[in-house]
């Protein structure tokens, strides 16, 4: 059902997505954002970038900011229709080689995008991102089935009273604007929606698609982060097809992009390969 590739309407899907290309830069840079969120969770790190970039920003369609009319349940009942998406998207902007940095659910969709169509990357970035969000034998996601139903049945019984708990707990950084960011963007989308996409995100097993990656990956995470524990950046390298290395930051939180930027800017310098300023 590719939806959003043919019937994007005017603009396509980029304007549906709400796509923006900033700077002129040779390289591009495409920033994906996470669950609950939107392109702004980057905006302290664009500056920086189109100085040496062309960055792409754009909402997912989960996102409040996209007509909820392009979100349709069983496209995105697993992550191959964001991944379309994403592919689509690219094309769209006659994007090849990105250096692609993928926030939570984003860095598994970048993961699959790029076993469809290699081409489109050039680096992987997998910043706060998991594959798998409940725990097995031999394997720590994070979560059990009875925490995460708990989840689903606040959400589904008060979605407000659900953000308000669930923000400062993903952000742990005591940041009042970070909170106050995510709380608003994660409250305003539709609790129904908000619901289909976390059961997508958090019931899902990427694990097998790892080794299908060819692309390099960099795995990015905050070393205490109660959503994704430290232990699947290390799972995620030690899986990955084509070379992966893992940097953990030495803060806390799901967000390092709003509470550690000037961090995890530095971080990045070994893939954007430009001079970091201290």
């Amino acid at each position: 059902m590719d939806v959003m590739c043919n019937h994007g309407g005017e603009g396509g899907i980029a304007r549906a997505l709400n796509a923006n290309v900033y700077g002129n830069g040779t390289q591009t840079v495409v920033l994906a954002h996470g669950f609950g969120t939107d392109q702004t969770v980057w905006e302290y790190l664009i500056p920086y970038l189109v100085c040496y970039f062309k960055v792409v920003v754009f909402d997912l369609v989960f996102s409040a900011n996209v007509d909820s009319k392009l979100y349709n349940e069983t496209r995105y009942s697993d992550f191959n229709g964001y991944a379309d998406d994403l592919t689509c998207l690219l094309d769209e902007l006659k994007v090849k080689n990105s250096i692609y940095v993928g926030h939570s659910m984003s860095a598994m969709i970048g993961c699959i995008a790029s076993i469809k169509r290699p081409e489109l990357f050039q680096q992987l970035v997998l910043l706060s991102g998991s594959p798998r969000y409940l725990n097995e034998k031999d394997y720590n996601g994070g979560f059990e089935m009875a925490q995460l139903n708990e989840v689903f049945n606040a959400m589904d019984e008060n979605f407000l009273s659900w953000v308000k708990n669930f923000a400062p707990l993903a952000v742990e950084v005591n940041s009042t604007s970070a909170i106050a960011k995510f709380e608003d963007s994660l409250g305003r989308m539709k609790p129904k929606i908000a619901l289909s996409v976390a059961k997508t995100v958090f019931l899902s097993d990427l694990r097998r698609i790892l080794p299908r990656v060819s692309v390099p990956g960099f795995v990015v995470q905050s070393e205490k982060d109660r959503v994704v524990p430290k232990f699947v950046a290390f799972y995620m390298k030690e899986k990955f097809g084509g070379r992966a290395k893992v940097k953990i930051l030495k803060t806390g939180g799901h967000f390092p992009q709003l509470t550690a930027y000037p961090m995890l800017l530095k971080a990045l310098k070994s893939v954007l390969h430009v001079k970091i300023p201290s």
